[in-house]
């Protein structure tokens, strides 16, 4: 174990994390309680990955939405988030989030069209709201009446 001391509190590794990687995904703000070095050490890696290089961070997060267009992951959608942060534009997202309906309809196993339809809905509702400066969610608050507790 190193000696090092990390000293970011949980709020400042969240606005870290909004700086770097343009959100707090949901578990992060339960993590980031508990352990902010985790936080930030993702927001890095996240990062790494996801800055502009050969294809735009924008590019990249519609990319990763359309995916969650496809497999109906509501946890992936939220990509629309840093989307539009990112400069992604409503008519933008429809037509990544109408690929990932199609993509949807053609993987093996995957949920079909009409399922997938729902998902790319929803994505275009979020950034029409993010972009307005509405309010949104894109999935529930859970309820953790799930497993043993």
């Amino acid at each position: 174990m190193s000696d090092v001391k990390f000293d970011m509190t949980a709020d400042e590794v969240n606005k870290y994390m909004e700086d770097k990687i343009k959100f707090v995904p949901r578990m992060f703000r339960v993590i980031n309680q508990v352990n902010p070095e985790v936080g930030k050490t993702f927001a890095d890696f996240y990062d790494s990955m996801w800055k502009d290089g050969a294809l735009s961070r924008k590019v990249k997060e519609l990319m990763f939405m359309s995916g969650g267009v496809a497999y109906c992951s509501p946890r992936c959608i939220i990509h629309v988030l840093p989307a539009v942060k990112a400069g992604a534009t409503v008519d933008e997202v429809f037509e990544a989030a109408a690929i990932g309906m199609m993509l949807g309809g053609f993987v093996p196993g995957g949920p079909g069209i009409p399922y997938a339809f729902e998902y790319a809905a929803k994505c275009v509702d979020l950034a029409d709201k993010m972009i307005k400066g509405e309010p949104w969610e894109y999935l529930p608050p859970p309820k953790w009446d799930h497993g043993v507790y």
